[in-house]
């Protein structure tokens, strides 16, 4: 279904949107719920799924969703069961454009503008938090095994930072066209911090073996070390879930 309205030549047009005019279509002060999607302008007031203006908590109305709907588990074809209410102006801004080559790999595979970064952060996540508590674990029982494993997930963590940082890099480009978003600006300042604090840990324990067994001197700073990881990652976890799942503003 189509909205159309007259021009001044009385030919039956579509009605035109910007980025800014789509932006009031929010659904606040009565106004309907409007969404974009490829240059078409679509009114979800209707469903059930956009009455809240949040789609499954991280999309919202107002804006152009095309890299949303283009990576999300459904097709696009589910936007023709609301009406079409006009069409969406873009304004080509040539900083942050992608090359020819690279947007026609994410128009064939959609996929990766946003699922390799929220794949690799889980491995940097769990292998920096278990160090912690596999030390910990060692302090209580006396049993080594429980400190070799801290180590090894320490090495796993720092490892996989390094995989998990570049995407998350590529996704600020693909899919922000590397704008300096303060969630990003903080998860970029704490993964520093995340393997700098790791690697100096990883490296007192690999050439102070001995020193880190018991708690005290080296085994309080190794320990130290480890914990404090588990804020740093948390930090990291919580801004880029904000970026992924929008907070609600009332």
């Amino acid at each position: 279904m189509k909205y159309l309205f007259a021009d001044r030549s009385g030919k039956d047009v579509m009605k035109e949107f910007d980025l800014k005019s789509l932006s009031q279509f929010n659904g606040k002060e009565g106004q309907p719920f409007y969404i974009a999607h490829k240059g078409r302008v679509f009114d979800v007031s209707a469903s059930k799924l956009w009455n809240t203006g949040l789609h499954m908590k991280r999309h919202a109305v107002g804006h152009d969703l095309t890299t949303d709907i283009e990576a999300a588990p459904h097709g696009p074809e589910v936007l023709d069961r609301y009406p079409q209410v006009g069409t969406l102006k873009m304004k080509k801004e040539a900083d942050g454009t992608l090359p020819k080559p690279l947007e026609a790999l994410l128009e064939r595979f959609p996929v990766l503008r946003r699922h390799p970064h929220p794949m690799m952060v889980h491995f940097p996540i769990a292998f920096t938090v278990s160090p912690a508590l596999f030390y910990l674990h060692y302090l209580v029982t006396d049993v080594n095994a429980f400190e070799t494993t801290a180590f090894y997930c320490l090495g796993a963590g720092i490892f996989f930072s390094a995989p998990a940082i570049l995407t998350g890099f590529l996704t600020w480009w693909f899919n922000y066209q590397a704008r300096p978003l303060r969630p990003v600006r903080i998860k970029i300042l704490f993964s520093a911090l995340l393997v700098a604090i790791s690697l100096a840990a990883f490296l007192l324990r690999l050439f102070l073996p001995t020193a880190v067994l018991s708690l005290a001197g080296t085994g309080i700073l190794y320990l130290l070390l480890l914990l404090t990881l588990i804020p740093i990652v948390s930090v990291i976890g919580w801004y880029g879930a904000s970026l992924t799942f929008p907070l609600e503003r009332k």
